[in-house]
């Protein structure tokens, strides 16, 4: 599902950004729904906050100028600073009815910065949340695996060490199911929940990328970039793989790999 969504009047809309801060985003009440595109580079992640441009506050501004009301989204989850989105939903309320939803996202368009764009707008009924409707979310972390920096890095890890990617995949084996992801967690996170279902993780090579997929019910604060740590440390220190069922059945932050940066993190997909 992608795009922006309203129904009577509620909306979802999905965007898709890059971006130097983390964010993500989604919004709706009466609702629409949309999908955009975006290059977050000058954005403090999607999430509003107070004197800083953010993903959310250019869109509700943009809501507000076209529906002349006040708008508030609803993200179906935020990502960190630094980390990239493909595909965003949100959703928000509109008291009026959205009659040609082409034109409108036409409209959204043109009054939205260059570095933001809305793929698409839907009305759907009131029941519908873009946080609380999400039932599974996928994440992509990529690493190029060369000596030599490429100038179009920018988006992706650079590790120069060679990295097997059968090990990687074997390593990731261990986390598919229901678990306590404790062992992932940002130690500075407040929230108590720690179990995720994961239903997919796994390491596709594509010439000197490798593509880490992970597709969950849930994710915690760092889970996915601890994850990417810890199997960067178990291939530097040549663990057998199944160091990451030792580590995960700890459910102990300090025997996991280092939180890696966020800048080959994408959320690719929000699935209802």
């Amino acid at each position: 599902m992608s795009g922006l969504f309203y129904s009577s009047r509620t909306y979802y809309y999905t965007p898709h950004y890059r971006q130097s801060y983390s964010q993500s985003q989604e919004f709706g009440n009466d609702s629409e729904s949309s999908s955009n595109s975006n290059d977050a580079s000058n954005y403090f992640g999607s999430q509003r906050q107070p004197e800083v441009d953010t993903i959310q506050s250019k869109l509700e501004e943009a809501l507000c100028t076209l529906t002349k009301q006040n708008i508030k989204l609803i993200l179906s989850g935020r990502t960190d600073r630094g980390v990239h989105a493909v595909l965003q939903v949100a959703h928000f309320d509109c008291d009026n009815n959205i009659v040609d939803r082409g034109r409108f996202l036409h409209s959204l368009n043109g009054i939205l910065p260059n570095d933001i764009c809305v793929k698409d707008i839907e009305e759907v009924s009131k029941n519908f949340h873009a946080q609380k409707s999400a039932k599974k979310r996928h994440y992509c972390y990529t690493i190029a695996n060369r000596k030599i920096r490429c100038v179009f890095d920018n988006h992706v890890l650079l590790y120069q060490k060679p990295l097997d990617e059968n090990r990687i995949n074997q390593a990731l084996g261990y986390l598919l199911g229901r678990h306590d992801f404790s062992a992932f967690k940002a130690t500075n996170t407040e929230n108590p929940a720690k179990v995720c279902n994961m239903y997919e993780a796994k390491c596709i090579r594509e010439g000197e990328l490798l593509k880490i997929h992970f597709v969950a019910d849930r994710f915690l604060y760092k889970m996915v970039r601890t994850i990417v740590g810890t199997l960067i440390m178990i291939e530097q220190n040549s663990f057998d793989p199944s160091k990451m069922k030792e580590i995960l059945d700890s459910k102990l932050r300090q025997n996991a790999g280092k939180t890696i940066s966020p800048d080959g993190l994408t959320l690719v997909e929000v699935i209802y």
